[in-house]
This record gives structure tokens, sequence and C-alpha cells, in this order.
């Protein structure tokens, strides 16, 4: 599969790698209009789709179903998301990375990335509704 480069790619890419952490398609286009970096709305959420389909990013959907867009590194993130308040916490370990990594081999399947996502409530909102 050719992969096109296009300069609203190169734009977007040039974005995440500047920022290190995941940020949603509306805060990427605002940024791309603070830095004088012409590219629609449409077009940021074409080029999201595009290199999340090619394993070049990862999105990961929040708890009220904002997605966020993040580089693919090594050291992925899991979180732990409050119900109540929207409080995330980013998780650094991976306890199943060697289980994906047998199922793979098995089934013959290329994984880009994965998420784990657990949804409960912290410790400041158990606390509120005692």
């Amino acid at each position: 599969m050719s992969i096109r480069t296009t300069s609203s790619r190169e734009k977007v890419l040039q974005i995440l790698e500047q920022l290190q952490q995941e940020i949603s398609a509306q805060e990427l286009y605002l940024e791309l209009r603070n830095q004088q970096k012409s590219i629609g709305l449409a077009t940021v959420y074409r080029v999201l789709k595009s290199l999340k389909l090619e394993g070049l990013i990862q999105e990961r959907l929040s708890p009220i179903g904002e997605s966020f867009y993040s580089l693919i590194t090594p050291s992925h993130l899991h979180h732990l998301n409050c119900l109540s308040c929207g409080r995330v916490v980013s998780l650094e370990d991976c306890p199943l990375s060697e289980t994906i990594s047998q199922w793979s081999d098995a089934q013959q399947f290329k994984i880009f990335y994965h998420t784990i996502e657990f949804f409960g409530l912290c410790s400041v909102c158990q606390a509120e509704q005692q």
C-alpha cells in the first residue's frame, strides 16, 4: 500500500510530534490555526482517520464520547476514568502486553496499539457519595 504524503498530513503529524500527548481533533485544529497552518476541520478529521488506519496514531475515546489522538509510542498508556467528575489517571504499566503479543502471533494479526480503559469513581467522588 502506497502512503501519500500531503501537506495536511505533515502539518498534523508535526503538531502531534511537538505535543507528545493526546489531543482532540478540535484542539488540534485550533493549534494548527494558532501556528498559521491553514487546514480545515473536515480535513483534520480525514487526516486523523487516515493516520489511524495506517497505524501511525491511536485514538482514545473518553467517557464522555470525545476522541483523543496521539502518536503510537512503545510506552502506551492505559487509563482510570472517573464517571462522576471526569478525572482521568494514566497508568504506565500494561498487565497484558505479553498475552497480547502471544494472541497476535497465534492469530497472525498485526496489532498497531491497544487500549485498556477502566471506569469507576475516584477517591474524591467516593467520599462525596458517603
